[in-house]
């Protein structure tokens, strides 16, 4: 069965360019001109990955609003934000809003096919990891524990309520306590073709604020000044 693809972009000629290429490269498209409608189609019919624009029509930021509604609604689903703008505060606000990457026009139509392709093979990874054809434990360490299968992390027995990249990143340090994970480690970590290092700072920030909520003396992860960031076991300095 095809993928199916949505496509929210306002401009009409930009939109049914975008179609045509995701529906030739073998995809099921549903494309939408607003967030309303976009909403509304989705909320019956949840695509298996959306391409949000940011402006849409009259509505400067309805992209961003839109990517919140999707997120509540669906906490894995992959988004991508393809826009003209390329500010690096827009660029920041849409990674910050889990999105799994963000794209600027004009973008080469066969490029778009292959990211998304690139993006689904990351979904299936995933789900293989969760249907039980890969058996998988719980990662203790110290008061953490890791499920792979249900890409969830506790810390003392409390579940964190975290995204895709909020797991990935601390999956990636846990692993290997008191070793550095640099900022291009982290880049590619977190499986988004555009990330800076202020916005791996924000992510760092967001971990640690919900790790205190349960244990306000929680300082496992250290930051490495000018290179990244670790996590600090008891037996690691």
């Amino acid at each position: 069965m095809a993928r199916k693809v949505a496509i929210v972009e306002d401009d009409y000629d930009q939109r049914e360019n975008f179609a045509d290429a995701l529906i030739s490269s073998g995809y099921e498209v549903a494309t939408y001109a607003n967030r309303r409608e976009a909403l509304a189609g989705m909320r019956s019919n949840m695509p298996d990955l959306a391409i949000l624009d940011i402006m849409l029509e009259n509505e400067m930021d309805g992209g961003f609003d839109l990517c919140r509604d999707l997120r509540n609604m669906s906490p894995t689903l992959p988004i991508i934000f393809l826009t003209a703008r390329d500010s690096d505060i827009d660029r920041v606000s849409g990674l910050r809003l889990d999105a799994w990457d963000y794209l600027t026009k004009p973008l080469n139509m066969q490029f778009l096919s292959v990211r998304i392709n690139s993006l689904f093979r990351i979904v299936d990874s995933l789900a293989n990891v969760g249907d039980g054809s890969q058996k998988s434990e719980v990662l203790r360490i110290g008061d953490l524990a890791i499920d792979e299968d249900s890409m969830s992390i506790s810390w003392q027995e409390h579940e964190l309520s975290l995204t895709l990249t909020e797991f990935w990143l601390i999956e990636s340090m846990a692993r290997h306590p008191g070793h550095v994970k640099t900022y291009e480690n982290m880049m590619q970590i977190t499986k988004q073709s555009y990330v800076e290092r202020n916005t791996i700072n924000g992510y760092i920030r967001r971990i640690r604020n919900k790790f205190k909520e349960i244990d306000p003396s929680f300082k496992h992860i250290q930051t490495v000044f000018g290179v990244g960031y670790k996590w600090k076991n008891a037996e690691h300095s």
